[in-house]
C-alpha cells in the first residue's frame, strides 16, 4: 500500500513533461528517419516515372543495363550486346550514369 502511494506521488507531478518527452521523441524521429526516407522514396520514384529509351539504370538486384523497351509496368534491360531481360519497373533504382559520376 505505502509503495502504490509513493509511485501515485511521484506521477501526479510528472504528467506534462512525459508528454513533452514523447512529443520530442515524436518530432527527433520524423526529423531524422521518417522525413529523409520519405523524400528517397518520391526521388526514386520520380525517377522511374521519366525513364528513357537509351538510359543506363541500375537495378535493385544489382543489374547494370540499358533501357531498350518501355511499357506499362515492365522494362526491357539490354545487360550485354544480344542479352535483354525483362524486369518489373519497381525494381529499378538508380541512374547508373549518375552512379559512376560521384564514385
Amino acid at each position: 500500500m505505502n509503495l502504490a502511494f509513493v509511485y501515485l506521488q511521484a506521477q501526479a507531478g510528472g504528467d506534462y513533461s512525459f508528454l513533452i518527452m514523447m512529443v520530442a521523441i515524436f518530432a527527433i524521429m520524423y526529423f531524422f528517419m521518417i522525413r529523409p526516407q520519405n523524400k528517397k522514396q518520391k526521388e526514386i520514384q520520380n525517377f522511374r516515372n521519366n525513364l528513357s529509351v537509351g538510359q543506363e539504370v541500375i537495378t535493385a538486384g544489382g543489374i547494370y543495363g540499358k533501357v531498350k523497351e518501355i511499357e506499362d509496368n515492365v522494362i526491357v534491360l539490354e545487360i550485354a550486346s544480344g542479352v535483354k531481360i525483362r524486369i518489373d519497373k519497381n525494381s529499378i533504382y538508380a541512374n547508373a550514369a549518375a552512379n559512376q559520376q560521384t564514385k
